[in-house]
Order: C-alpha cells, then structure tokens, then sequence
C-alpha cells in the first residue's frame, strides 16, 4: 500500500453501443490479454440473450437490476491486535460493491463448464435479476459472515 499519495482514479469510458460506463466496466472485467473486441461481442451477445429470454426493456436496465440484487453493501477485513487477528466488518463504497459484483459475476460464469461465456454470462445476469444464483449466494454469505463477526466493529478503523 502506497504511503506517499492516494492513487488517482482514472475514468472509465463508455462503451460505444450503450454509452455506459456500466457496460464498459463488465466488458474490461470480461476481457482477457488485452483482446476487448472479443470482449465486446461476449457482453454485447450475452445482453442480447438477457433481453430475449427476460423479454423485459432495455438490456442495460436488466444489468442495474441484477447489479442491485447482487451488490454486497458490507464486507470483513483482517485486522491484527496485540497478536490476535480479527475480522472486522466494515462498510464498503460504491465503487468496490460494483467491482466486486462484476468480478463475482464473472468468475461464476467462467466456472460453468460445457457452454459459452455468452451463453453462461447471460445466464449470470438473468439469476441475479431474479435475486437467485452463485452471485447472490456469495453475497449473502459475505453479510453474514459480517453479522457473525459484528462483536469485533468496535475495532473499525
């Protein structure tokens, strides 16, 4: 961890079909080695499946709804006292909720075996739209190991 300066956030730019930073963000998660074109088609074809089997607006509103469904709002964190390391909840920021749920999201798809990364990624967003799936699971687990370690909030830094 850097202790001279904070790290500067560079912005993300909007994808070109959508105009969405969203969007743009789920495609460099998905990408791989630098190949975004390949990344593109995988998002952009994975939207179109969410569309078509949801039957529901617009793909990017499917993706807010499932991201607020998967976001996990509090997290733990190692802190070492006297010797002894505890795991403190605390809070999370945005931007890490976000992160987190992409890059949950992401591994969830890439761990199913025997279909494409569009057809899986597709399924990934149609099972957190409906609050169901590894996401969401993951989720719930990470609040409740938070609720199981709340003694330890005192120690928050």
């Amino acid at each position: 961890m850097a202790r001279r300066r904070k790290a500067v956030k560079r912005p993300v730019l909007p994808d070109p079909r959508y105009n969405s930073t969203l969007v743009s963000m789920l495609v460099n998660m998905v990408m791989r080695c630098g190949k975004k074109s390949l990344a593109q088609r995988v998002v952009y074809g994975a939207f179109e499946r969410v569309s078509e089997k949801l039957g529901k607006g617009d793909s990017v509103d499917l993706l807010i709804g499932a991201l607020e469904n998967a976001r996990p709002k509090i997290e733990v964190k190692s802190r070492r006292v006297g010797g002894a390391t505890y795991q403190v909840p605390v809070e999370i920021s945005y931007l890490r909720q976000q992160s987190l749920t992409f890059r949950w999201m992401v591994a969830a798809a890439r761990a199913r075996k025997g279909v494409s990364m569009r057809e899986a990624l597709a399924q990934e967003i149609i099972d957190a739209y409906n609050n169901t799936g590894s996401v969401v699971r993951k989720k719930e687990e990470t609040h409740r190991m938070a609720q199981a370690n709340r003694a330890f909030a005192h120690l928050r830094w």
